[in-house]
């Protein structure tokens, strides 16, 4: 049986005064993206103190050896803003008798999306060996020929592809344990 310490941050989550120090921290910014996402001030409030009414729940399961703080609540807002924005849409007239235009915007904002994405992208690119992320970087990110790679850290083209193939192997277990799944989803 492995028995997992309790990381630093999912400790400060379990009482007050550290949740407190979170929403502090964080809670303005993810106040900002749940208003993007919802259009609506009120449900944002909502969606915020369930973000953060979720992590002190699951505060046990945080490990910063996974993933920062930040990135970890921004997955949890994600997930409980698609879950306002469904009770929002089964009644629409609670959102107009309150006087609040109705959600015109889809749950899943393209741009707060994009934006957690890349967190978590550049949380598992720092899990990678320095060799592996910049063969990656060179090779995917900015679309560079092989043979350009190979002649600029003179090694061999097979060690170029060799190193961004298992690159790539490894940024996709990195990117899982961050919370990604198949195809992007959550």
């Amino acid at each position: 049986m492995v028995m997992r310490t309790r990381s630093r941050a999912g400790a400060l989550l379990d009482n007050e005064v550290g949740l407190r120090a979170a929403y502090a921290a964080h809670g303005h910014e993810l106040y900002r993206a749940a208003r993007r996402s919802l259009g609506d001030d009120h449900l944002a409030e909502e969606a915020v103190q369930e973000t953060f009414l979720r992590a002190w729940r699951a505060a046990d399961r945080f490990d910063d050896q996974v993933g920062s703080l930040r990135a970890w609540l921004f997955a949890i807002l994600r997930n409980t803003v698609i879950d306002v924005a469904r009770a929002e849409a089964v009644r629409p007239l609670r959102a107009v008798d309150r006087g609040a235009a109705p959600l015109d915007r889809p749950v899943e904002d393209e741009e707060f999306d994009r934006a957690l994405v890349a967190w978590q992208v550049e949380e598992a690119l720092t899990r990678l060996s320095d060799d592996h992320r910049r063969v990656l970087v060179e090779v995917h990110l900015r679309a560079r020929p092989l043979v350009d790679v190979a002649a600029e850290l003179r090694i061999p083209v097979g060690t170029v592809k060799s190193r961004a193939y298992y690159a790539l192997r490894a940024l996709r277990v990195a990117l899982e344990e961050l919370g990604w799944a198949d195809g992007g989803t959550w």
